[in-house]
């Protein structure tokens, strides 16, 4: 697969730029009221947990959330610098930053700087983003953690030769551990590899990393079966929870922003090798946990908040496309313009060229 670094390089270049700016407008929207003078229940669950001894947080995830236990470990160590309810919140702050910068770097690998700038801000101005950046819970940290692994398999796709996938086997072991419903980005990454095509060398490779993560991953699986009861008041998601995950993923929830948002994505699926990427990141994680959720439910929107990163690619490989054809035409109008008066009416025309003179 080749990489489109080299499109659109105008201003922006390829330097730091369009990977810097989404990060420090994250950055800038996660600070933004984060002592909001008070935690909601779950966060307060993880302020609790967390400030517990190793031994007894261990004790505890044998009864309940085994789930959330590589978090809590976390978490320990974050709040024994300092506990307070902003400390509790900045690793969130901190890993939608990343992932702002990280989802960037996807769209400058796939399309080039300015796709690559334009997929950071969307994604950091969405309303959802902003939401878990300020929650001291895993999500923001689980959906840095599935950015991190696609970026690491289109290097590894890239590079060629087994060394090339460890960084993206351990990336994904750990954002699975950290949260078992993450594992449908595996399910994600093996449509974009077929439908980028890759040699059956690069699929015994992924394979191998993506079954050594899934095997990691089993015993929390199996530990968590038993807790089931903690999701108990989940329920079979309808049409209408897509719809509102289709809102949640948009810059805006309703009116020209949201309708816009949707044409943009829809034109973004005309960049093959961005849509490669996206779309998959975008509907198989949602869609797998909503179809098992027919028969046990385990779907909620922030269950998902990885696949946002595919929304704001191809939203801004879309727009990406507008802009070109945009370009092009104004360009062309340029030209057509000036070249009529750099003719003339009658020096265009042979029949109107000046006879030579005679010899």
């Amino acid at each position: 697969m080749k990489s489109g670094q080299s499109r659109g390089s105008g201003r922006f270049g390829t330097g730091l730029a369009p990977v810097a700016v989404p990060m420090a407008v994250m950055l800038t929207i996660g600070l933004w009221g984060l002592d909001r003078g008070g935690m909601w229940g779950d966060e307060s669950v993880t302020f609790q947990v967390a400030q517990r001894t190793v031994p007894q947080i261990w004790r505890l995830l044998h009864d309940v959330d085994a789930v959330h236990g590589l978090y809590y470990l976390f978490m320990h160590a974050v709040l024994t610098v300092h506990p307070s309810e902003v400390v509790l919140r900045l690793p969130s702050v901190c890993a939608a930053t990343a992932t702002a910068g990280l989802v960037a770097a996807l769209g400058v690998r796939l399309a080039g700087p300015r796709v690559g700038l334009g997929a950071g801000v969307l994604y950091a101005i969405t309303p959802m983003t902003g939401h878990y950046a300020q929650e001291g819970r895993s999500y923001a940290l689980v959906a840095a953690g599935v950015a991190g692994a696609t970026l690491q398999l289109l290097r590894a796709v890239d590079a060629g030769g087994a060394r090339a996938w460890w960084p993206y086997g351990t990336v994904v072991a750990l954002t699975c551990v950290l949260h078992e419903l993450a594992v449908p980005v595996l399910g994600a990454h093996a449509v974009t590899l077929a439908l980028l095509r890759v040699p059956r060398r690069v699929w015994s490779d992924w394979g191998r990393a993506a079954g050594a993560a899934a095997l990691l991953v089993l015993p929390l699986v199996w530990v968590s079966q038993g807790q089931a009861g903690q999701v108990a008041w989940l329920v079979p998601p309808g049409w209408d929870r897509v719809g509102r995950l289709a809102r949640n993923f948009s810059p805006g929830p309703a009116g020209p922003v949201f309708w816009g948002a949707l044409l943009l994505m829809a034109v973004g699926l005309r960049e093959r090798r961005t849509a490669a990427v996206a779309l998959p990141l975008l509907l198989v994680p949602p869609g797998i946990l909503m179809t098992v959720s027919q028969v046990r439910p385990l779907y909620h929107d922030r269950y998902v908040l990885y696949a946002l990163a595919g929304a704001s690619l191809l939203a801004a490989a879309g727009a990406g496309r507008v802009a070109r054809a945009l370009g092009r035409v104004r360009f062309d109008g340029r030209r057509m313009r000036g070249g009529a008066g750099r003719c003339g009416p009658c020096w265009a025309s042979p029949e109107c060229s000046p006879s030579p003179s005679p010899s």
